[in-house]
């Protein structure tokens, strides 16, 4: 007697596949949001985080990956659903100069191609590393500026302090530094738009790359702007002092290069607040990410 073939009720890797060449077509279709996401990423530094995003969300997949027994193939009209929702936001964008707009609907498009394959439950279940992707999508420059100038202001404010502390004399003016009688400006020595977005990235997928309780969660990404500006000072002390008494090749150099420094350093920062939390006793962690 013929048996009866087993009825596959969860993802396989047929469906991941499927999934990745409807998200493939996706991109082909508003292929042109893409080039201009990338265009942001190459030529402006304040959206170099954008190059994050990707390795963050495979992060969040990674650990989340046992998830994937759990999902099953049901509901996928919520990725037609997206799609049409993402097309009209592309839409609006284009024809209405909203720039975020038009990227961020480009960014819908590919992920409903993508969910009409893998159904309602993977979008639910693997929600924090779609979340992410939010950030592909260059952030308009009214928020930028909005987020930029008080932690430009704070970071002057506490670099003045400290180098004063230190026996460095300068003189703070709006966010204007002077060491030497040599001008520094913050935004020229540390600008934080282009430290803020990268570690957010790095809290997000400290937070929700650890097992840990939701409100210990809520509270590292509430630190997050606090971490920022830890990391601002510590990256704009030596940069002023280099421009203040060394060569302005030597302190561009640095300036280069040192952004990217801040991101392990935010990742110990978290770590040891973990530690500090553990240490008190407190209820950090709740189960493993695999058996969620």
């Amino acid at each position: 007697m013929p048996t009866k073939p087993l009825v596959i009720d969860r993802l396989t890797g047929w469906h991941v596949l499927a999934a990745l060449l409807a998200g493939a077509v996706g991109v082909a279709v508003t292929w042109n949001a893409w080039q201009e996401i990338y265009m942001f990423a190459t030529r402006d530094e304040e959206a170099s985080h954008i190059f994050l995003v990707i390795p963050v969300a495979l992060y969040m997949i990674w650990v989340r990956r046992m998830r994937l027994r759990h999902c099953r193939p049901s509901g996928t009209i919520i990725g037609p659903m997206m799609v049409l929702v993402g097309w009209w936001l592309s839409y609006y964008g284009f024809n209405f100069g909203k720039t975020y707009f038009y990227d961020i609907g480009a960014l819908i498009v590919v992920l409903g191609c993508m969910f009409s394959v893998l159904g309602k439950q993977a979008l639910f279940r693997f929600f924090p590393a779609v979340a992410v992707l939010v950030f592909l999508a260059p952030i308009p420059g009214t928020i930028r500026q909005a987020i930029a100038l008080p932690l430009q202001s704070q970071t002057a404010k506490i670099a003045q302090t400290l180098l004063d502390i230190m026996g460095v004399q300068t003189e703070l003016s709006g966010n204007q530094l002077s060491i030497n009688h040599v001008p520094v400006t913050i935004v020229e020595a540390c600008n934080g738009m282009r430290m803020v977005f990268p570690l957010f990235l790095i809290t997000y997928a400290f937070s929700f790359g650890l097992p840990l309780r939701n409100a210990v969660r809520y509270f590292v990404l509430l630190m997050s702007p606090f971490t920022a500006i830890i990391c601002n000072v510590l990256r704009t002390l030596p940069l002023i002092w280099l421009y203040g008494n060394g060569s302005r090749t030597m302190a561009d150099r640095f300036h280069d290069y040192s952004g990217w420094l801040m991101l392990p350093i935010a990742f110990c920062l978290l770590l040891a607040v973990i530690r500090l939390l553990e240490w008190l006793m407190l209820p950090v962690k709740r189960y493993t990410l695999a058996s969620q």
